[in-house]
């Protein structure tokens, strides 16, 4: 049993589940939501904050600030109060409540802002509003995980081995894709491995990302209004785009059997699913990344109200959710434009 003095120095990384029993195809789902801040974000927070301080820029009396949709900030909130810095997150309304409120108890600052950017999203205005504050003030330090290299080390060091130590045949791997710090990460890893390994990107429809044209996204988590400034594409095989709708459809799918994961959990197994009915491979080894739990989506995703108002009060039927007319509309579905042979 480990012992340990600061939040940070424990986080479960070899925990997968075996979805074949709930989804009918080969996948394995590497769970990252067994640590103190909830979600794989604690590894790119906790690297980008070591870096900083290594490398001086942050200080005891700096102030930190990040514009996150929640994971981020929490997983930040949580190192801040280990080690006594000040934290300021730079959220937006579609942050969980739950996840605004578990930053606040840890003692963080949060701002929502209002105003969306030219994209549709928040994200612009966050990003806005990150840089006039460090401008007012030289005590703020902003880590920047869109373009900090220690958000892709983070999953080069950690997650691509724990994924390769378990699954050394590994074939196909799906990650989710924000500010794609794990997608480029874990690509980086297994492009230097001993055998081939088919990196397949997943993103939610709405997101331009990888391109297209913006639209409406209500779930926090993956997607961007902008392109990624670590995004490489080079590294990326295939990208799949997902529906809310079927993100959600999964989330209950996956609640149903007992596992209740977050929205960005639910778009990734979404596309993985789908993307193994559509090539009907049994002997491959496929991994998917679930980057958090369900329970800071009790008040979005598993509320009758808010998905009712939002998506229509036929989204959760049995009939949708049963196995059957998932693999019909799976088979229905096409591969994002991305996608290489």
């Amino acid at each position: 049993m480990p012992v340990i003095s600061a939040p940070h120095s424990f986080n479960e990384g070899e925990l997968f589940v075996d979805l074949e029993s709930i989804f009918g195809c080969r996948l394995y789902l590497k769970c990252e939501g067994f640590n103190f801040a909830g979600s794989i974000k604690l590894k790119a927070a906790n690297e980008m904050v070591e870096s900083a301080e290594r490398d001086g820029s942050l200080t005891p009396d700096s102030i930190l600030v990040e514009s996150s949709s929640g994971n981020l900030g929490v997983a930040l909130s949580m190192i801040a109060a280990s080690k006594g810095h000040r934290f300021l997150c730079v959220t937006d309304p579609r942050c969980n409540l739950s996840t605004k409120l578990l930053m606040e108890a840890l003692g963080s600052q949060v701002h929502v802002v209002t105003d969306l950017d030219t994209n549709g999203g928040f994200l612009g205005t966050r990003l806005e509003y990150v840089r006039a504050l460090c401008a007012s003030d030289e005590r703020y330090v902003w880590l920047s995980q869109y373009t900090n290299a220690g958000n892709w080390r983070a999953h080069y060091r950690t997650t691509a081995p724990e994924i390769a130590g378990q699954f050394p045949r590994l074939d196909v791997l799906f990650l989710g894709t924000g500010t794609a710090g794990t997608l480029m990460g874990c690509a980086r890893y297994f492009r230097q491995w001993h055998r081939p390994v088919r990196i397949v990107a997943v993103d939610s429809v709405g997101s331009v990302a990888f391109g297209g044209k913006p639209g409406r996204r209500m779930i926090p988590g993956l997607g961007m209004s902008m392109r990624p400034p670590l995004l490489d594409d080079s590294y990326v095989d295939e990208v799949i785009r997902v529906e809310e709708a079927d993100t959600i459809r999964t989330c209950h799918r996956l609640a149903r059997r007992g596992f209740l994961f977050g929205g960005s959990t639910g778009t990734v197994v979404s596309a993985a699913s789908d993307w193994l009915a559509r090539h009907d491979r049994n002997d491959l080894t496929a991994v998917a990344v679930a980057p958090d739990l369900g329970e800071r989506y009790l008040d979005t995703i598993y509320q009758t109200n808010w998905l009712q108002d939002l998506y229509g009060e036929h989204l959760l039927d049995s009939a949708r959710l049963d196995t059957a007319s998932w693999d019909e509309e799976s088979a229905a579905r096409t591969p994002g434009p991305h996608e290489r042979p």
